[in-house]
Order: structure tokens, then sequence, then C-alpha cells
């Protein structure tokens, strides 16, 4: 079997060097990429010593596995293209290499139009600001800043690091939304089943006692009946209450009051308010770790928080700090932040130590949503279960009142 010499690093930037025997240069790369390495090149023993480059004369280009762009394809590129460029590869020959081993058929056809654009004279942000369905606003400041200051390695190893975080706490509240979702679906299932064969096959049944129903029975049967008999037009008056509802929470002014529904809903309110503070604390420490002014910092979070009523908030802090009033006193004015978090940031502005206050924010919140979410999830299933229990009892009392009638009726 053919030996191949390998080099690739790890995701520290360290080279790593061997030897494998394998059918083919495929092989290799997948046996590197599956010990989370990032190969640099494979070459076969007999090649020339003096051959360099990812894969030389035999270039192996992994296939595209699918064509959207996901949130893992981002994070492996920008923490791809740090590894390489920390490595002192040049980013023309690391965004070549990284091309020829993305799984994202579109994320490849974008790292070539970015290759072509920077051979054309264009710097990095700029190709990467040709794709703003791609590359938000954060991308292209931060590495716009990279490239200023000379550390683009080093701003791109913090955008990952920023990038995996939020990847890692969104699968943590989908993990925890699942099953909550499923047990309803469940229940809803359950309840339209019983509604819709089960209750009909009974209503036939008693049309034979001759005898009068009881009240609750009349009203389950009444109930599947209308259901039955209406259900076309109840999905029909459904849909389009929901592509209304919808069309309405798009328009700005409809946005606007929907999250400010939100927000002002008992328990629900103070846990979106969490949410946002996490999303504005963690973005706020990424730009401010990276060196980018705290005015442009908020500008940028600012376009980015995708909430117009925090998004209004921001820019009032924005004009207030322009004016030259510290970050803390227009927060505590918005009466949005927690008076912990104000204080946080105060004590952040006079030590010098801004950012690193906003990743202690950022963690508080991370745990305050995940321990939310778990004690939510953890008092959802009984309360489901009970009312469960509750509705199906109800049904099926009704269903077996006229049987309990006619066997008494028979008993004298």
């Amino acid at each position: 079997m053919p030996r191949f010499t390998y080099a690739a690093r790890n995701y520290k930037g360290e080279k790593i060097t061997g030897t494998e025997e394998a059918s083919g240069q495929e092989e290799v790369v997948g046996r590197l990429q599956s010990r989370n390495l990032l190969v640099v090149s494979v070459v076969a023993d007999e090649n020339p010593s003096g051959s360099s480059g990812l894969l030389p004369k035999g270039k192996v280009k992994i296939h595209a596995r699918h064509y959207g762009i996901s949130k893992e394809d981002m994070v492996l590129f920008c923490r791809q293209l740090a590894t390489l460029l920390g490595a002192g590869v040049t980013i023309l020959k690391s965004l070549d290499i990284i091309s020829e081993q993305v799984a994202s058929k579109k994320l490849y056809n974008i790292i070539k139009d970015m290759q072509k654009n920077m051979q054309a004279g264009l710097s990095l942000h700029e190709a990467m600001a040709k794709h703003p369905q791609v590359f938000s606003e954060l991308w292209v400041n931060l590495v716009e800043s990279g490239e200023a200051s000379g550390n683009l390695a080093l701003i791109l190893n913090r955008l990952a690091g920023y990038l995996e975080r939020i990847s890692a706490f969104r699968s943590k509240i989908i993990s925890a939304l699942i099953y909550p979702i499923i047990l309803m679906a469940a229940s809803i299932g359950a309840l339209l089943f019983l509604t819709l064969k089960i209750i009909p096959t009974f209503a036939e049944l008693f049309k034979g006692f001759g005898t009068e129903l009881p009240t609750l029975t009349k009203a389950i049967v009444m109930v599947s009946y209308l259901l039955r008999k209406n259900i076309g037009m109840i999905l029909i008056c459904l849909t389009v209450l929901v592509y209304v509802i919808r069309r309405y929470i798009r328009s700005p002014n409809g946005r606007k009051r929907y999250e400010k529904l939100l927000l002002s809903l008992p328990l629900i309110g103070k846990f979106f308010n969490g949410l946002l503070v996490e999303r504005f604390s963690s973005e706020m420490s990424t730009l401010v770790e990276s060196g980018v002014p705290i005015l442009y910092s908020l500008e940028i979070t600012e376009r980015s928080v995708n909430n117009p009523v925090l998004a209004d908030i921001i820019r009032d802090i924005k004009e207030n700090v322009r004016e030259g009033k510290p970050l803390s006193q227009p927060m505590e004015r918005s009466r949005f932040f927690e008076p912990m978090v104000v204080q946080m940031v105060a004590i952040g502005e006079e030590i010098g130590e801004l950012s690193q206050m906003f990743k202690k924010i950022n963690t508080f919140y991370q745990e305050y949503v995940e321990t939310f979410l778990s004690r939510i999830t953890a008092m959802f299933e009984p309360i489901m279960l009970i009312f469960m229990a509750l509705v199906i009892g109800i049904m099926v009392i009704g269903m077996f009142l006229p049987i309990f009638q006619i066997a008494q009726l028979g008993g004298r």
C-alpha cells in the first residue's frame, strides 16, 4: 500500500507531520480531518521531496456535501482561516487551502469569488463585504480592524471563539425546547384523534339507545361534530390568521410592537430580556476586546442585534456616549438593563476592563437563560400531563355516562 507524508495543523496552529499508509490521498485527508486537523499537504513518498502546498500534483478536492451554509460551516471557516494566518500562510493561499476542504458548495463558490476580488486588488474585508448574506457587519468590521492593526489572526481567533459560543448556546436552547415541542405535538395529536375518530364512533352507538344523552356527552359530541364538519374551514382560517400575523410582525411598526409585547409579558418577558442582554454583551465583548472603538462597537451592535426595541436603546446610548457621557449612564436611564449590569459596566469603564466585564455579563446571562429553560422544561411535563389527563378524563366520562345510565335502567 502506498505511503504518504502529510503536514497538518491543529486548532492551536501547531504543525504536525507524519506518514500514513493508505490507498490514496483522499483517505489520508479523511483520516486527518476526522482527528480535527487542518490538512496543509499530503505527498506520496515517491513524489519529489521538494513538493509543497496542499496536495500537490494530486490535489484532492473534498466534494461539497451540501449547498447551504450552516453555522458550523462559518465557525470552521473562521477557525481554519485564523489557524492558517497564524501559521504564516498568506491570505490567498489560506483561502485556496480552505476552499478545497469546505463542505458547503455555496461557501466554496463565495471563497473563490473572494479570491478573485482580492487578486483584483480588494482587501479581505472588502471581499467579504460583497457577500452580506454570509458575512455580517460584525465579520466585516472585525476583519477590517484586524487588517488595520496587523493582528488579523488574533482577531479571527476571537471571532471564531465568539461564533463557537453563540453556536453552543443556541444548540442548548434548541435541545431544551425539543422535548416540550414534541410533547405538545403528541398531546394535540391525541386530542384530535379522540375528537375526530373515537367520539364519532360512540355517537353512532348512542343513536340506537333511544334515550336522552347527558349534557356532558351532548357537548362533547357537538364539539366533535362541528370540528369534523368544519375542519377544512378551520385550517384555512388558521392559515390566513398566521399569514396575516406574520406579515404584520415583519413590518417595522408591527415588529416593534410584537417585541414590546414579548418584553412586557410576566415571567416570559424577563426571559426575552435576558436573551437580548446576552446577545448585546456577547457582541460588545468581542468588538471591544478586538480593539474596535466604543462608538463603532455600539453602531455595529445596533445594526446586528435584530431587535428594534434594543436597537433604539443602543442608538440612544450611542448618542449619549458621543456627547462624552460614560456608557453606564444611558444604560441605567434606559431601564432595560438590570442594576447589576450597569454597575459592572461602570466598574469596567473605571478600571479599563470593559471587554472583560461584558464577558462576565454574557456568562451570567447565558447561565440564567439555560437555568430558566431547564426549569420551564421540568415544569412543563407535569403540567402538560395533568392537562391531558383532565381533558381525556372528561372525554372518557362523557362517553361512558350514557352506558352507565342504560346499565342503571336495566338493573331496575
